[in-house]
């Protein structure tokens, strides 16, 4: 019986109240008896309700990363949003998948055994398009992979893997990696059928497509991990990468990052003809004037304008004039 009763069940029980053909005190004595509830030990619950809160957290923040890393890499918006994350066994999840589908086994080192990322096909076609310079398209009919098309697949897939390790990081510093492809679920033997197992949704909009993609992760493999999969703990260690501590070591190692720079002489334009007659000794007149400052560039912009000279016999030049303040965005 459902907990919340309907509007013409409570309407039955007080006209029940109001005739007397129900006790209220005998109402009262039961809500003290202790109640049974059905528990099904071939599916026990091994994930509490705040664990699968952290999940949630966690692969919430990992489908907005993922959306971003396609969208830029398939020139086209993609939407991913995270559904649900539920437990069921490992039997249940391979009969809910079609076949053939994508099922990619990966490793989540340092802990042990292997997952599963699972692609609709028709998503994974309609990502094969658009990688191949297609619209995004799908198939009329689901087929296998061929072996180029697997390759393509593993590189983006391994890619997708990678975004793990920073929705984690607050848990476990993962490194993710894809291990084997298959496509047929009756041949994907990952743990024994009654294995109760993590299951992620997320969904996939791209162009026209609408896809799935599962993840699979078994209880075994989290075990190990299981008292850190709680909201608090996981805020409480993401807050503190923001400690000045933790920001002085990223400072520290922004310092020492090498980064492109040239000096602008100057610029002109030549024939192909004359460029082909070009030799030693002769001479190219530029367009800037010797007595104007020299454009000092910094990766893909000009940052300084600069004097030429010597300095310890060595051609240097010493900058005169700022011209564009950096900002976070740069």
């Amino acid at each position: 019986m459902s907990e919340v009763l309907s509007q013409n069940e409570i309407d039955a029980l007080l006209s029940a109240l109001s005739t007397g053909s129900v006790d209220a005190d005998e109402l009262k004595q039961e809500q003290h008896r202790k109640r049974i509830r059905v528990y099904d030990f071939r599916r026990p619950s091994k994930f509490s309700k705040d664990q699968i809160n952290t999940l949630q957290v966690i692969y919430d923040n990992y489908a907005r990363s993922l959306s971003t890393y396609l969208s830029a890499q398939l020139r086209t918006p993609v939407q991913i949003e995270m559904l649900s994350v539920e437990q069921l066994s490992y039997e249940e999840f391979i009969r809910s998948i079609p076949n053939p589908t994508i099922l990619n086994i990966f490793s989540l080192y340092p802990l042990e055994g292997n997952a599963i990322m699972e692609i609709n096909p028709d998503l994974g076609f309609a990502l094969l398009d658009r990688l191949l310079g297609g619209p995004g398209s799908t198939l009329s009919k689901v087929r296998a992979l061929t072996e180029i098309e697997q390759s393509v697949i593993e590189r983006i897939v391994q890619r997708m893997l990678d975004y793990f390790e920073e929705p984690w990081g607050g848990i476990i510093e993962l490194d993710p990696s894809l291990e084997r492809m298959e496509t047929n679920p009756q041949f994907t033997q990952l743990v024994s059928p009654s294995e109760i197992m993590m299951i992620v949704s997320l969904e996939a909009k791209m162009v026209n497509v609408v896809g799935m993609i599962n993840i699979c992760i078994p209880f075994l493999v989290l075990e190990p991990i299981m008292d850190r999969l709680s909201v608090s703990y996981y805020y409480s260690t993401t807050t503190k990468s923001g400690t000045p501590a933790h920001q002085a070591a990223i400072q520290q190692k922004l310092e020492k990052t090498l980064i492109p720079i040239k000096v602008i002489l100057g610029r002109t334009s030549i024939t192909v003809r004359d460029l082909l007659e070009l030799g030693v000794g002769d001479v190219i007149s530029l367009e800037r004037n010797i007595k104007e400052p020299l454009e000092v560039v910094i990766g893909q912009k000009t940052k300084f304008l600069a004097k030429p000279g010597i300095f310890e016999n060595r051609n240097a030049v010493q900058v005169s004039q700022i011209i564009k303040e950096g900002n976070d965005d740069e």
